[in-house]
């Protein structure tokens, strides 16, 4: 199969970004702009605000509403979906996507090897790419807690 064209029964390949999209950065353009070519449509999966603080322990810094507006406009996506759950397999049934796309440093982590497993029982293929770690939103929110407190 190709990394973009549909596949060999002509079926056009769904890609699916699941993401928080907290303090739009570098690396969160680097990821989309890098699924939407493995795949002919790509939809954008915005974590809730109620999920990223029952995945993650943190709420967001950017409200859902914005986060959804900011990734919808950079016109890199075909559609946005809200999570409202923490399993993928919910998303797959809402959406019907062939891959999923991360960040490799979920790769060989336990929750990584959930998410595979979880996703090869409906078919769908998980593809990593190269995490930014100099730019992600932790990163940005430390320095803002830094100067924050330098301030104080």
């Amino acid at each position: 199969m190709s990394d973009q064209a549909s596949d060999q029964t002509g079926e056009k390949i769904i890609g699916y970004v699941p993401g928080v999209f907290d303090l739009f950065h570098v690396g969160h353009l680097n990821m989309l702009r890098q699924a939407r070519s493995r795949c002919d449509i790509l939809v954008a999966g915005i974590v809730s605000d109620e999920m990223c603080e029952q995945g993650k322990g943190i709420r967001p810094t950017v409200p859902l509403v914005e986060r959804e507006a900011i990734v919808d406009a950079i016109g890199i996506v075909d559609a946005t979906y809200v999570e409202t759950t923490l399993d993928k397999r919910d998303a797959w049934r809402d959406v019907r996507f062939h891959r999923l796309f991360k960040g490799d440093d979920w790769k060989g982590t336990p929750k990584g090897d959930n998410l595979e497993k979880q996703m090869a029982e409906v078919g769908v293929e998980v593809c990593y790419f190269p995490y930014s770690i100099q730019t992600s939103s932790t990163a940005l929110r430390q320095h803002l807690k830094r100067a924050a407190e330098a301030v104080s």
